[in-house]
């Protein structure tokens, strides 16, 4: 956080979002986002490789809370493997999509 203006968390999740590991997502997910200091959240989905139906809950419910919290969440650096899976599933309307990761993230 650098003076009083607050900051936007960003996370990098890795590999697959699948069943195995979307629990640890979630809980990574809910205490950035329920951070006092944070304004919202930014996953940078870089290095993603795979994405499946519980990675997806995942980030639907992180973009629940946030929205439940008047926070900001959004997905930025999304892969074409990916990405496509959001637009199969319409959630690409649902989640903001950032190409980079905002300036005003730290």
């Amino acid at each position: 956080m650098q003076g009083t203006h607050p900051m936007m968390a960003v996370i990098q999740p890795s590999g697959a979002l699948n069943a195995a590991n979307a629990y640890a997502l979630q809980r990574q997910l809910s205490e950035n986002i329920t951070a006092e200091h944070s304004r919202g959240l930014v996953v940078d989905m870089s290095r993603v490789e795979s994405l499946d139906s519980a990675g997806l809950v995942s980030l639907i419910t992180g973009l629940r809370l946030a929205r439940g919290l008047s926070k900001q969440f959004c997905l930025c650096a999304v892969p074409p493997s990916i990405r496509i899976v959001l637009e199969l599933t319409q959630l690409d309307r649902v989640f903001e999509v950032l190409e980079t990761v905002p300036a005003r993230a730290a």
